[in-house]
């Protein structure tokens, strides 16, 4: 990928729109440390991991060398991490979008597992 090709993280951006609504009140620490165990989805295959994370510890080594490169590298792995996660929600969403389309039920257990998703990535979001 040229210097041109890059994917950034502003790539990912969208223009702020004005008429926001307030935020929805987020449950305190306390509520979210009293939950026993939350069930976790994973958000990438085993081998997406394992390819994101050894370049990330690349980066990691290389930063002594040429720390300038190294941040640039450091945003465009995060855009890429940022854009395949966006495009597996996508995924989904068009798989369940189709078969309400068709006028096919959805079975329970694949929105539930469809929630899953989004809860896993919205904590992860807002983690401390």
């Amino acid at each position: 990928m040229t210097t041109e090709e890059r994917l950034s993280t502003e790539d990912l951006v969208a223009p702020k729109q004005t008429d926001e609504q307030p935020a929805e009140e987020q449950p305190s620490r306390a509520e979210e440390s009293s939950r026993a165990v939350e069930d976790r989805v994973q958000l990438f295959g085993q081998d997406e991991v394992e390819q994101f994370r050894g370049r990330w510890q690349s980066l990691q080594t290389a930063f002594v060398d040429d720390p300038r490169s190294t941040v640039q590298e450091a945003d465009q792995l995060v855009a890429e991490v940022m854009q395949a996660l966006a495009a597996t929600f996508a995924e989904h969403k068009r798989e369940l979008e189709t078969q309400w389309q068709q006028g096919e039920e959805v079975a329970t257990e694949d929105l539930r597992l469809a929630l899953q998703r989004y809860r896993t990535f919205f904590n992860e979001l807002l983690r401390d």
